[in-house]
């Protein structure tokens, strides 16, 4: 039985980034409180394949106000596109996708098109990585192909372009190669770096109950939907949000707030 869950993420999370300092426009590199800001959080974004060339804004905004800004983006329509063009099976099971190893060279030729076009649309402070060559780290799940189940992971290359005041922009690609689930790639990148905050930007507005948007739930509540019997696109992205949740980091799925 595929595990519906990714691994607890709780017995591997690192110390926190170290801290920078950066002097607001016009203070001349001067130590005057008012004059500098700390920066101490991490922001992870989980865009997904829909909705990829219409965040450039969002993260540019971010990163502008100080905060450390890693993207982790998917491209699920793309994907499932190329492959029916292709004549390959397009299959889901608990969110992720049963992939051949066909089907994992369209998964990598999407990637590597969403990356290049996310990364030229937020600027030149972004930086393209594939995860399975910078690192990142899954335990296979192979009744599914080759697919992982995303485990914390803190990336040398996604490290260096944060203290650098980059964006890496990552692909949810593992060690195998693995093809990962982005929602889970998120979290697991956010639980390495310890971050703050983990967004998830989709083409819904957030949780949908009986059609209007929930703007805050908790993590029991979630779980509770979840079991019920809760369909669609939503379901990895909510079983993501409430791993984040638990780890102690502000998690916002479009409008909706996910609270332990």
């Amino acid at each position: 039985m595929v595990p519906p869950h990714p691994p607890s993420f709780a017995a591997a999370v690192p110390g926190r980034l170290g801290a920078s300092r950066r002097a607001e426009p016009g203070s001349g590199g001067g130590c005057a409180r008012h004059n500098i800001r700390l920066v101490r959080d991490v922001v992870v974004i989980k865009v997904g394949g829909a909705v990829a060339s219409g965040v450039a804004d969002r993260v540019r905004s971010l990163h502008a106000d100080g905060h450390q800004v890693c993207v982790v983006h998917g491209a699920g329509p793309q994907i499932s596109a190329e492959m029916a063009r292709r004549g390959l099976p397009v299959e889901f099971v608990g969110g992720r996708r049963v992939t051949s190893a066909a089907a994992l060279e369209v998964v990598r030729e999407a990637f590597a098109a969403v990356n290049e076009a996310l990364c030229k649309a937020i600027g030149p402070d972004a930086i393209g990585l594939m995860g399975d060559e910078i690192g990142i780290e899954a335990d296979p799940v192979p009744e599914l192909g080759l697919v992982g189940a995303a485990r914390p992971s803190r990336p040398e290359a996604v490290e260096a372009a944060l203290a650098a005041g980059r964006i890496p922009v990552v692909a949810p690609l593992a060690r195998g190669p693995l093809n990962v689930n982005a929602d889970e790639t998120a979290v697991a990148l956010a639980a390495g770096l310890a971050a703050d905050r983990v967004l998830f930007l989709t083409d819904v507005p957030g949780l949908l109950v009986d059609g209007d948007v929930v703007q805050r739930v908790g993590t029991d509540e979630a779980e509770r939907l979840l079991a019920d019997g809760l369909e669609g696109g939503i379901v990895p992205k909510l079983r993501a949000a409430v791993h984040a949740a638990r780890l102690g980091m502000q998690v916002e799925l479009g409008e909706t707030r996910v609270v332990r």
